[in-house]
């Protein structure tokens, strides 16, 4: 025979509820767990390799899985100059990546195309991409690449990730609960 018991409160689990919003949770995850591709292209990324040494520990901010498949990544961090020969591959990797995906510009020719006004240096990543964070220097110490990756985790915590990502989906659910 089984005992039934009456419902009780309990203060073996007082402090280990939360309560929050489903995007607060997500948000949370997400932040978190950055898996960056890195797109080392120029001098930027030896700055970029340095950030996740010993020394900076980009595992702080959990973003030390750094993918070499697009598919498993939600960040791209772009290092370096980008040519008009090596923009498509760019963004061939850029769309082969899952939704929700950032993108961090790391260095002065990322951003703007540096010192380089010539007819085969992409004047900025944003004529091909859309950037999130932008790191000036040339090239950025990696401090810059961890305080912009702060950034970019501020900017998670505030989205309206579910709202943004299924809006017909967040109607239905608003229209049934109110």
């Amino acid at each position: 025979m089984s005992e039934i018991r009456a419902t009780a409160y309990d203060s073996k689990i007082e402090g280990n509820v939360i309560f929050t919003r489903f995007d607060a949770a997500l948000n949370w995850v997400r932040k978190n767990s950055l898996w960056p591709m890195p797109m080392g292209l120029a001098c930027c990324a030896i700055e970029l390799m340095a950030a996740a040494a010993s020394r900076f520990d980009i595992a702080r901010f959990g973003a030390e899985v750094m993918r070499f498949s697009p598919r498993q990544c939600d960040v791209m961090i772009v290092a370096g100059t980008v040519t008009y020969k090596m923009a498509l591959a760019v963004r061939r990797i850029y769309e082969q990546m899952p939704e929700p995906k950032w993108v961090i510009a790391m260095g002065a020719c990322a951003s703007t195309g540096g010192m380089y006004r010539s007819y085969a240096v992409l004047q900025g990543i944003d004529q091909l991409l859309p950037v999130d964070v932008y790191i000036s220097g040339c090239p950025p110490r990696p401090e810059a690449l961890l305080a912009g990756l702060m950034k970019l985790q501020e900017k998670i915590s505030g989205e309206r990730s579910f709202r943004n990502q299924k809006p017909e989906l967040a109607e239905k659910l608003e229209e049934a609960f109110g």
